[in-house]
């Protein structure tokens, strides 16, 4: 079977109005593709910017996959959250972006988005927080009803990645 490693972590976030905030990730496949090693999701601390506005994360992802095929090629979705000084948190945005298909290391930028809701909703949030969340997770990747959604664009996750390919060769693809 052919393997895909990758290798790196989830720097931090920019551009979001609020501070304090971590991040929960995960990785999505399709069927054939099989976790040898790592886990499939996990969340970072809190980090509160002091100089800029940039939240630093530095947590490490290492996932090592196999594969009889190319389809379900594996994406990473994150949940980016802020905690306000009573360590109540509230959805700062939803994002998801694919796992590079060439070999090497790769930076990338994840931009996110969060649903409005009613006035209502918007209002309360602003006052009390919270705010709507998605029922189901697997909409943050799969574009079905997202169209449907009313949203607000929130800041950008940023990823250092490094990718290993092997035996691609033996199954008819270049690398």
């Amino acid at each position: 079977m052919a393997e895909v490693h990758v290798i790196g972590q989830i720097v931090g976030a920019t551009g979001f109005s609020e501070s304090s905030l971590f991040c929960k990730w995960g990785v999505h496949t399709g069927a054939a593709w099989k976790l040898l090693s790592g886990v499939r999701e996990g969340q970072t601390q809190v980090d509160t910017p002091q100089i800029g506005d940039m939240a630093y994360w530095s947590h490490p992802i290492d996932l090592h996959f196999a594969t009889k095929g190319l389809q379900g090629w594996p994406r990473l979705h994150f949940q980016v959250w802020s905690q306000d000084s009573f360590g109540r948190c509230q959805l700062a945005g939803y994002g998801f972006c694919h796992v590079p298909s060439s070999p090497g290391t790769h930076q990338l930028d994840c931009p996110t988005w969060r649903p409005l809701g009613s006035w209502q909703e918007q209002l309360a949030r602003a006052f009390v927080g919270g705010g709507p969340q998605l029922l189901h997770g697997d909409a943050i990747y799969s574009g079905a009803d997202r169209y449907r959604l009313h949203t607000a664009a929130g800041g950008t996750v940023h990823l250092d990645l490094g990718l290993l390919l092997r035996h691609f060769d033996r199954y008819g693809v270049e690398c």
